[in-house]
């Protein structure tokens, strides 16, 4: 399965929203736990951004298990979906501190949606979900992953 093909059906588009669930968890489970390991020794401003975007990983998580739920189509067991998710897309533990981290967890997730939403508008395949829905609901993460990218990269260089 590749984004850079049309996505074919109801399965694996279920699959690819799934894959999107998975990257929300380890976006907002790296945040939590940056806030939680490192916080007495984090700037506020930084504390507050790893916890927006924990909250914010949580909410998009939500939505697309909302549009998973929508369709027609089996899923693919999430320790499948999780597997794939920590070898394609989990950041390592080589960066030079939590903001480095963040930032890439934030780019990341962006380009995903960025490539699926272009994935779904090349495809003419009729999904069980409505089409407009499904790309305003994606638009809309895809969004406020570019916010997240420039509010972390706003605190870094403020921080120099």
């Amino acid at each position: 399965m590749s984004l850079t093909q049309p996505v074919g059906s109801d399965h694996q588009l279920a699959r690819l929203l799934q894959i999107g669930i998975v990257l929300e968890e380890v976006v907002e489970a790296r945040s939590a736990k940056h806030a939680e390991e490192t916080g007495d020794e984090l700037d506020p401003d930084v504390i507050e951004l790893l916890e927006h975007a924990s909250t914010e990983s949580a909410d998009h998580r939500r939505r697309l298990e909302e549009l998973v739920d929508d369709l027609e189509a089996d899923t693919v067991a999430f320790e499948e979906i999780e597997m794939l998710v920590e070898a394609q897309y989990e950041s390592d533990e080589d960066f030079d501190g939590v903001l480095y981290d963040q930032l890439c967890n934030e780019e990341t997730a962006y380009k995903f949606y960025d490539d699926l939403i272009e994935a779904i508008e090349a495809s003419d395949v009729s999904f069980s979900v409505d089409r407009e829905r499904l790309l305003d609901v994606l638009s809309d993460i895809r969004a406020e992953e570019a916010e997240g990218v420039e509010e972390v990269t706003d605190l870094m260089e403020a921080q120099q």
